[in-house]
């Protein structure tokens, strides 16, 4: 069988026909048969923007880890939420997105547009990495130079991140960027992008003592060049309807396979957290603003979990109907994520950041993006954090900044089981009908056949590296907990 190596591709597809004008539906490209093909930087940087919702809402990697992260269950078809052996391919993030910003970078229009394309890529890395673990980083998207690259540790790829981000941070100039559909080429706005992913990767590998100094380094650099504090600066995917419709409208487009899991209503219950009003809704229908706080008892077959919603027909849907719009958004980073952030890192002495002021502000700027009012001084003390530095995983204070960045992170389901990874908080029960012989919740993908076909000797290699093996309970680089 001849094999193709679907990630080192750079070079060899998305060409797009020279007569491009970009509209308002994310850039509408006219393939002329008779023009010169050629690839367009600002056509690959429009399409690569319009599908990056997918890494915050629906795609593999996100509507997988919201489950995980207990944010949603399966109403219809149990199998993830049951831990069903999760053999993904990352395949097609290499030749589709990462791909098609190496055409970009490889091109070179000018500095920031080849500054752009590098930075999505390590945010696309970050996701990447993240679900699997080791993976092909440093020798992939080579073209034909390279179809066997190596995987590189995951360790490497966090540090290889940090300095691509760091580099191009620091060499924007005032080149313009073309086919930027998310901040229309404002400068300022993508090095407050960057130096928030930086932020979040450095506060990801904390655990990891033997690379605290760099993580502590990047979190400080980030936080003084300045990173994203209000919402009208978040990195989101607004969609304008029509043919592009917001990944949340899809979700239930005709379905109604998904979610809001009683997890996560019964902190929101408890707390009488107001952003309930948001992040669950009574119908399936776009548009219906009645919300609901009937959450779906996580983890139960099949019959058993259309029993509960066939007796209860509002249970939540993921997010209220007014926030499923065709023309809708996908958060990919908010400022709330960002200033709890700020405040773990803080908790952490890696910055000179008050501790209870990030924190506060994160919280705020969450109630703010929902449209839920303010938060009130009862309903932060109960999860109440001080100056005083504990980053103890088992301590109150890494417990209370870490279930608010759990919470502040929905419906993103990457970083709401990145957060639950790393920490162990909120404190997760496993779902109840469990199908893996272990019955632990998931920590890893584990890596397709298709990986063992084809780049047999490298996948072996990045195996041979994980304790416990290719396996969904083996942990990855910077998840450094016991249990």
């Amino acid at each position: 069988m001849k094999k193709i190596y679907l990630y080192t591709l750079a070079g060899a597809f998305t060409f797009l026909g020279a007569g491009c004008n970009k509209l308002k539906d994310f850039g509408d490209v006219n393939n002329n048969p008779a023009a010169t093909v050629t690839p367009i930087p600002s056509a690959l940087l429009s399409n690569v923007e319009a599908s990056l919702g997918g890494y915050g809402s629906t795609g593999t990697e996100a509507i997988s880890g919201g489950q995980y992260a207990q944010y949603f269950t399966e109403t219809q078809y149990s199998g993830t939420s049951l831990y069903n052996l999760p053999q993904n391919s990352f395949t097609g993030n290499y030749a589709g997105n990462l791909n098609n910003l190496q055409l970009v970078i490889n091109q070179n229009p000018n500095k920031n547009m080849v500054n752009v394309a590098k930075i999505l890529q390590q945010y696309i890395f970050w996701i990447v990495t993240d679900s699997w673990g080791d993976v092909p980083y440093s020798e992939a998207l080579k073209g034909s130079s390279n179809i066997l690259p190596k995987y590189d540790t995951q360790e490497t790829i966090y540090k290889g991140i940090l300095t691509t981000l760091t580099t191009a941070i620091n060499s924007f100039d005032s080149s313009p960027i073309s086919g930027d559909i998310i901040y229309g080429g404002d400068v300022a706005s993508w090095k407050r992008m960057a130096n928030s992913l930086k932020l979040l990767v450095a506060v990801q590998m904390s655990n990891v003592t033997a690379s605290s100094s760099v993580a502590s380094a990047a979190a400080s650099e980030a936080v003084s060049s300045g990173v994203i504090t209000t919402n009208d600066q978040n990195f989101l995917l607004q969609y304008p309807g029509g043919n592009y419709k917001s990944a949340w409208w899809n979700l239930y487009n005709g379905r109604k396979d998904f979610a809001e899991s009683k997890t996560l209503t019964d902190v929101t219950a408890s707390t009488n957290d107001a952003r309930q009003a948001a992040f669950g809704g009574e119908s399936e229908v776009a548009g219906n603003v009645t919300t609901s706080n009937i959450g779906v008892p996580y983890g139960l077959a099949r019959l058993t979990v259309t029993a509960f919603t066939d007796a209860n027909p509002k249970w939540a849907r993921i997010l209220r109907g007014d926030f499923r719009l065709e023309a809708g958004y996908v958060m990919l980073i908010s400022a709330a994520e960002v200033w709890l952030a700020r405040a773990e890192a803080a908790n952490l002495g890696w910055t000179s950041d008050g501790i209870t002021t990030a924190y506060k502000a994160g919280i705020t700027a969450s109630f703010d993006q929902w449209g839920v009012g303010t938060p009130s001084a009862a309903y932060i003390n109960q999860f109440p954090v001080t100056d005083t530095k504990d980053a103890s995983l088992t301590g109150t204070q890494v417990k209370n900044i870490s279930t608010q960045r759990w919470i502040s992170s929905y419906p993103d389901g990457h970083m709401g089981w990145n957060i639950w990874r790393k920490t162990g908080w909120p404190a997760l029960t496993p779902a109840p009908d469990a199908t893996n012989s272990s019955k632990k919740i998931v920590r890893r993908f584990v890596y397709a056949t298709s990986e063992y076909n084809t780049n047999g000797a490298n996948v072996n290699a990045a195996v041979a590296r994980l304790t416990g093996g290719d396996s969904q309970d083996s942990h990855v680089w910077w998840d450094t907990r016991t249990n």
